[in-house]
């Protein structure tokens, strides 16, 4: 496993560890919430490898990353609600359930028709998004059932040398996540608060918007 630090990434590193993102590797990346596994969406060897890694079952979606509006459109189907909220809350760390574009692959989306996506405020990896050219994966760097890791160190912990790049982004702010809002129901269901709150969205949506039920 190469490591990188993140603060002090230069050019070479970019390039080579977008070479091996085109080549099928896995890596682990600071994102704005926790330290995410990345890889391309469209490869699926790198795909059935994150599953591995994570000792996840496949009946699990795998929330893509993107570094702009455009981005997002092209790997999803965008409504009124997802524009409304976007505009309030990206870059930042909401992930939108959307239905999926065509052409998506089935071990993304877990056969649910629908993916999650967020833009990230985390420079690095809106950097490396832009770099890339496509969106990346960003499902938790932690096993199956294990708390999310917010240090390079809690990477190493879980997952040992299984990855193939490391970037040490130091320590994260919040173990729980992004918030995690369902679009493709009218009113949208908040599934998961985190740093955006159902409040915040309660007043964006004027009060139309749901929890999920326990």
């Amino acid at each position: 496993m190469k490591v990188f630090r993140a603060d002090t990434l230069e050019e070479a590193g970019y390039a080579e560890i977008v070479s091996l993102l085109h080549a099928g590797s896995v890596i682990a990346f600071p994102t704005d919430t926790v330290y995410g596994l990345g890889a391309n969406p469209f490869n699926t060897i790198a795909i059935d490898r994150i599953f591995e890694i994570k000792g996840r079952r496949e009946t699990k979606p795998i929330l893509l990353l993107v570094n702009s509006v455009r981005m997002a459109e092209s790997v999803s189907q965008g409504n009124t609600m997802f524009y409304t909220v976007v505009r309030r809350f990206w870059p930042g760390p909401l992930t939108v359930i959307v239905r999926a574009a065509d052409g998506i692959p089935s071990k993304l989306t877990a056969g649910r028709n629908t993916v999650g996506v967020r833009w990230p405020v985390a420079a690095f990896a809106t950097t490396l998004v832009g770099r890339f050219g496509l969106p990346i994966t960003a499902t938790s760097a932690n096993r199956s059932g294990m708390p999310s890791a917010i240090t390079a160190e809690e990477v190493r912990m879980q997952l040992g040398e299984s990855v193939d790049v490391l970037i040490d982004g130091g320590t994260l702010s919040s173990r729980t996540g992004s918030t995690l809002l369902d679009l493709t129901n009218d009113p949208p269901v908040l599934l998961r608060e985190g740093p955006i709150s159902f409040e915040s969205l309660h007043a964006l949506f004027k009060g139309r918007i749901r929890r999920q039920m326990a």
